[in-house]
C-alpha cells in the first residue's frame, strides 16, 4: 500500500501555471493589515421592529479618569498570595482598617493583581499589613490528625476552646497607568482608542466585585448564586447552576449593558458519601470504586458536619475509618498543656469517644484534609460537599442533553429573566458606578432589523423548491444529482437490528429518490465472541470477513453501531476505511427508522459518493453576485480541541475549500493536528526541507484548480470560526498572511482579493420580536445600534428556532478587498446557510464553517485511542514554543480524499 504521503501526491492535480505580472493585485504590508470599518448597511428585506437584551447606559462623566494599581500581597511566611478568595478578603480587610489613609475612597479589585479607582489614591506607593483571623484549629494536637473543634488528634482537654487563628498579610499598593473614561465616549463615535478595552474592562470588574461580594461563583463575566432554584440536576454528581452573564459594550446606539442568561456545571453539593454513589452510578455504596473516587475528590471543598468547618480534601487515608490509626496526645494530669503521653488510636474510635457513632463510612477510607507531611483524616459520612465548586470535566452525551433539554427558556421567559435580574442586581446603587456617572435604563433596547426572503433551491427534475419557515424536504422529490450504488455490503456490530429489513427499507426509499441502489454483496454480522474484544480488534476481524465475503472493495459500507452515541467503535472504524481502505461508508445506530429517518441518511450517503441533493437557484443559472463571473474559493476554517483537562491531545485544524466553481455548495476538507489549545491554524503553508509545500491551502486550491475547469481563484471568501475579537489580527496578520505565502509559492506573480469573515456564535446578544411569543424568522439580519460603532458586523439568525430561544451569528467582516455591498454580502451569507447537503433546514452558521467543524471532530476519533504522552516520534506542528512535537495526523486514502467524508 501507498504511503500516506504518496497518497496525498496522488490526490493532487499538477501545479497551477504562473500568472503574468500585471494581473496581481496589491495588498497591505500584513504589519499594517487592520480590521476594517463598515462600509455601509444592508437595505433589502421585510422591516421588523425587535428587542435586543442590550440595557442602555447613560455616561454623564466622560472627562473622569480610571487610576491602575498594581497590587501584591505576601503572607506571613514571604509566599505571594495568588487565591482570588482569600486576595478579595484580605483587600476587604485593608479597605476596613486603612479607610482613612485611602481618604475613603472605594476601589474595584480584581481579585488578583490590580485594583482601581476614580480619581487617584492620595499617594502613588501604600504597604499596608493586615490581619485575617480565621476560626481553627484547637491547640496542642497530635502528629498527623486534622483536630479542628472536635476532630482527632488535638487532645482530649475536656474545656478546650476553639481559639482564633491569625495570618498576617503584607499588601503593597503601587501607581501603574491612568485610564481615561473618555476613550469609551471617543470609542462611540467611532475612534479607535487604545485604552477603550482597558475602560471597559474596568467597568466589567466593577460588575463582577458586586456578585463576589454577595457571595456569587464568577466565570468570566457570568456569575451564579447559590439557590437550589437555579441549580439542575444532570446526572453522574453533576449540576447545571444557572446564572446571569453581564458586561458593557460599546455600539452605534452608545453605551450598553449586555445581560443574559448564562449557565455552569457545578458538583452537586450534598453527602460526600451520595455524590459518590451518584458519579459512579452505583446502587450500593459498598461498590465505591475508591481509585476513582480519590481522583474526582482531590482537591474539592467539603464541610464537617460536626464543627461547620471547610476543608479542602487531599486524597483519602491508607486505611478504613475504623483501621486508620494516628497519635493522639493525653493531657497531663493537672489539665496543663505539658509534655502528655501519646497513644495510637483509631478515627472511627476517637468519634467514638466524642459521642458520635459512624455507620456507613467506619468501613470506608477517611477524606484526608491536612498538609503532605500532616495528614488530617475526616470520616465521609460527616462529610458534604460545599456549593458552587465548578464541574470543569466534559459533560456525557447523556448530560449534555438533559442540560440542553432542561436549561430551555422561550424568548418571552428570558425577557422576564433578564429584566428581573437587572432590576435584582441594583447596579445603580453601586457607589463605584455612581462614581462613573453610570445609570442604566430598566428595559430592553428596541432595535431595527430586516427579515432577507429564504433563496431558492433547485432539486430534481429542475424542480424548484421553496424553503419556508427555514425548512423544506424531499416528500415526492428527487434528489438533484443522485450517485449511483452498486456494489456495497451492510455491516453489523448491534446484537439488536435486523439488518435485512433495513437494507430493503434503504433501498426502497433511495430508489423514491432517485438513487439507483443494487442489493448489498453481503449482510454481515458481527461474531458474538467478538464482542468482548477491543474496538480495533472487531474492527480488524470484522473486516476479515470483508474480504473473505467481497470479490474486492466495496463502494460503500453501511455500518450498523452498538451504541447510539459515543461508540468506541466509531473512530477505529472510521480510521480503517478512510486512512487505510479508502472506502466510504456511513454509521448509524438502532432507532426508531422510519422515512424520514432514512431521507436524511440518504442525504449524507449521496453527498459522500458524489452526489448532489439541492443547489441554490442561484448556483443553478449562475448568478451569485460578484461570484459567478469572477472564479471564487470559498474557506471554511475552524479548530476543535480536545476535552477540558485533556491538556495531552491535540488540536484538530480543519479547512473545508469549495470546488467545482461557480458551484458553493460542494467542498473539499484538509485536516492537520497541531498543538494543543492552539487557536491560530499553523499548517496552512508549510515549507517542506526539499522546497514543497505540504500545506493545507496547497491541497485545497490544487483541487479548486482541477475542478473548476483549470480555473485559478482570482478571490477567495474566508469564513473563520473560533476566534475572539482579541484575536481577530492574528487572523488577518498570522493566518492570512500564510494563505498568501501558500499562494506565491505556487505562483509568485499571482494573489487573488480576499474577504475575510468571523463567525461567533459564543456571545451573548439576542434577538427577541417585539410583542411576540416566538423567535425571530430565518433571515433575520441586524446591521445596526446593536453593533460596533466603527468595525464591519452584522447579526443574522439565518435558521428557524423552535425550541428555546435563537442565537443568532455574529459575523464580522475583518478584510473585504473583493468589495461586496452590505446587502450582497448578507444574502451570500444566507445562502450558505442553505447549502448544509445533511439537512433539509436552513442552519444558523454557514455550511463551510459546520463542515469544517464535522472534518476537524471525524478526524479527531482517528486519534482519540493514541497514546501522546511521547509526542517525540510526531512530525507535525510544534507549540509556540517550538519544542514539543505533535504527531502527525494519518491521511485520507486517494480514493476518498476528494469526497465529502464529513458529511
Amino acid at each position: 500500500m501507498a504511503s500516506s504521503k504518496e497518497e496525498a501526491e496522488e490526490c493532487l492535480p499538477p501545479p497551477f501555471p504562473t500568472v503574468p505580472p500585471n494581473t496581481v493585485p496589491k495588498h497591505a504590508d500584513p504589519a499594517n493589515r487592520r480590521v476594517m470599518a463598515r462600509a455601509g448597511f444592508g437595505r433589502d428585506g421585510r422591516p421588523i421592529s425587535l428587542l435586543t437584551n442590550h440595557f442602555n447606559v447613560r455616561f454623564s462623566s466622560p472627562d473622569g479618569i480610571f487610576f491602575h494599581y498594581s497590587v501584591s500581597i505576601t503572607s506571613d511566611d514571604n509566599k505571594v498570595v495568588e487565591g482570588k478568595g482569600i486576595g478579595r478578603r484580605v483587600m476587604d480587610k485593608v479597605y476596613q482598617t486603612y479607610s482613612s489613609e485611602l481618604e475613603g475612597k472605594q476601589f474595584a479589585y480584581d481579585g488578583e493583581k490590580s485594583l482601581f479607582t476614580v480619581g487617584p489614591l492620595p499617594q502613588n506607593n501604600f504597604e499596608f499589613m493586615v490581619v485575617l483571623e480565621e476560626a481553627s484549629a484547637r491547640r496542642g494536637g497530635g502528629n498527623g490528625s486534622p483536630g479542628l473543634n472536635g476532630s482527632p488528634g488535638e487532645g482530649d482537654r475536656k474545656r478546650s476552646k476553639r481559639v482564633q487563628h491569625t495570618r498576617t498579610f503584607k499588601v503593597e499598593i503601587s501607581f501603574a497607568a491612568k485610564i481615561p473614561m473618555k476613550s469609551i465616549a471617543l470609542a462611540l463615535k467611532g475612534n479607535v482608542e487604545e485604552n477603550t478595552q482597558d475602560a471597559l474592562r474596568v467597568l466589567d470588574i466593577i460588575l463582577r466585585q458586586i456578585a463576589a461580594k454577595r457571595g456569587c461563583l464568577l466565570v468570566r463575566q457570568s456569575f451564579f448564586h447559590d439557590d437550589v432554584r437555579n441549580f439542575t440536576e444532570l446526572g453522574g454528581g453533576v449540576t447545571g447552576c444557572r446564572g446571569f452573564h453581564s458586561s458593557f459594550r460599546t455600539t452605534q446606539g452608545g453605551l450598553s449593558l449586555n445581560m443574559d442568561v448564562s449557565t455552569t456545571m457545578i458538583l452537586t453539593p450534598g453527602p460526600v458519601i451520595d455524590f459518590l454513589t451518584t458519579n459512579q452510578n452505583l446502587r450500593d455504596y459498598r461498590q465505591i470504586d475508591w481509585a476513582k473516587a480519590q481522583k474526582m475528590l482531590k482537591n474539592m471543598r467539603v464541610k464537617a458536619r460536626h464543627n461547620s468547618m471547610e476543608f479542602k480534601i487531599r486524597g483519602l487515608s491508607e486505611m478504613p475509618c475504623n483501621q486508620q490509626l494516628f497519635s493522639l496526645k493525653m493531657r497531663n494530669g493537672d489539665g496543663a498543656d505539658g509534655d502528655g503521653q501519646t497513644t495510637e488510636i483509631t478515627v472511627y474510635d476517637y468519634f467514638l469517644k466524642k459521642g458520635i457513632e459512624l455507620s456507613s463510612s467506619a468501613y470506608m477510607p477517611c477524606l484526608d484534609v491536612g498538609k503532605p507531611k500532616r495528614p488530617n483524616y475526616l470520616p465521609l459520612e460527616l462529610c458534604t460537599l460545599v456549593s458552587l465548586q465548578r464541574y470543569t470535566k466534559a459533560l456525557s452525551t447523556m448530560q449534555r442533553s438533559s442540560l440542553v433539554e432542561k436549561s430551555r427558556q422561550k424568548p418571552q421567559e428570558r425577557i422576564r429573566v433578564v429584566t428581573d435580574a437587572l432590576r435584582n442586581n441594583r447596579y445603580d446603587e453601586d457607589v463605584l458606578l455612581s462614581a462613573c456617572g453610570i445609570s442604566i435604563d430598566k428595559q430592553l433596547t428596541p432595535v431595527d432589523g430586516r427579515v432577507l426572503n429564504a433563496p431558492t433551491l433547485k432539486v430534481g427534475n429542475s424542480e424548484d423548491c421553496v424553503p419556508r419557515n427555514g425548512r423544506w424536504n424531499f416528500n415526492n422529490k428527487r434528489l438533484l444529482a443522485p450517485a449511483r450504488i452498486d456494489k456495497w455490503a451492510v455491516v453489523n456490530f448491534s446484537a439488536r437490528c435486523d439488518i435485512s429489513h433495513l437494507s430493503r427499507d434503504l433501498i426502497s426509499c433511495g430508489r423514491s429518490k432517485g438513487i439507483h441502489i443494487e442489493r448489498p454483496f453481503t449482510l454481515i454480522d458481527e461474531d458474538p465472541q467478538s464482542r468482548r474484544a477491543s474496538p480495533i480488534a472487531r474492527v480488524e476481524r470484522m473486516f476479515e470477513q470483508i474480504r473473505a465475503r467481497l470479490p474486492g472493495p466495496p463502494q460503500f459500507l453501511l455500518c450498523v453501531l452498538p451504541e447510539r452515541k459515543n461508540s468506541d467503535i466509531y473512530g477505529p472504524w472510521k480510521k480503517k476505511n478512510l486512512h487505510e481502505m479508502g472506502i466510504v461508508t456511513q454509521c448509524l445506530a438502532p432507532t426508531k427508522i422510519n422515512d424520514q429517518y432514512l431521507t436524511n441518511l440518504l442525504l449524507k450517503i449521496n453527498s459522500k459518493l458524489g452526489g448532489t441533493n439541492s443547489l441554490l437557484a442561484i448556483e443553478h443559472s449562475p448568478c451569485i453576485p460578484l461570484i459567478n463571473q469572477t472564479p471564487t474559493m470559498i474557506l471554511g476554517m475552524d479548530v476543535s480541541h480536545g476535552s477540558p483537562g485533556q491538556s495531552d491531545i491535540p488540536s484538530i485544524a480543519a479547512v473545508v475549500g469549495s470546488r467545482a466553481w461557480p458551484l458553493i455548495s460542494r467542498y473539499r476538507a484538509s485536516v492537520r493536528t497541531q498543538s494543543p489549545k492552539v487557536e491560530m491554524i499553523d499548517s496552512l503553508f508549510k515549507p517542506l526541507a526539499n522546497g514543497q509545500d505540504d500545506g493545507i491551502i496547497r491541497e485545497l486550491l490544487l483541487d479548486f484548480y482541477q475542478t473548476s475547469n483549470h480555473r485559478k481563484p482570482s478571490q477567495i471568501v474566508i469564513f473563520r470560526d473560533g476566534v475572539s475579537e482579541s484575536q481577530f489580527n492574528q487572523v488577518l496578520n498570522i493566518e492570512l498572511d500564510q494563505i498568501i505565502k501558500a499562494f506565491e509559492h505556487l505562483g509568485e506573480n499571482w494573489l487573488p482579493k480576499f474577504t475575510v469573515i468571523v463567525a461567533q456564535k459564543n456571545h451573548h446578544t439576542k434577538l427577541f420580536q417585539a410583542g411576540a411569543p416566538d423567535n425571530v424568522p430565518p433571515g433575520t439580519v441586524v446591521d445596526s445600534k446593536v453593533v460596533h460603532p466603527r468595525n464591519y458586523d452584522f447579526y443574522m439568525c439565518a435558521h428557524a428556532g423552535m425550541i428555546g430561544t435563537s442565537r443568532p451569528t455574529h459575523y464580522h467582516v475583518l478584510l473585504d478587498e473583493i468589495g461586496f455591498s452590505p446587502d450582497d454580502l448578507q444574502k451570500l451569507v444566507l445562502s450558505l446557510s442553505y447549502v448544509y447537503q445533511r439537512s433539509t433546514t436552513a442552519i444558523s452558521i454557514v455550511a463551510p464553517i459546520s463542515y469544517a467543524h464535522l472534518a476537524a471532530q471525524q478526524m479527531l476519533q482517528f486519534i482519540k485511542f493514541e497514546d501522546f504522552s511521547d509526542a517525540s516520534s510526531g512530525h507535525g506542528g510544534v507549540t509556540t514554543a517550538g519544542t514539543v512535537p505533535v504527531p502527525e495526523l494519518p491521511r485520507l486514502h486517494q480514493n476518498v480524499c476528494s469526497s465529502m467524508f464529513f458529511c
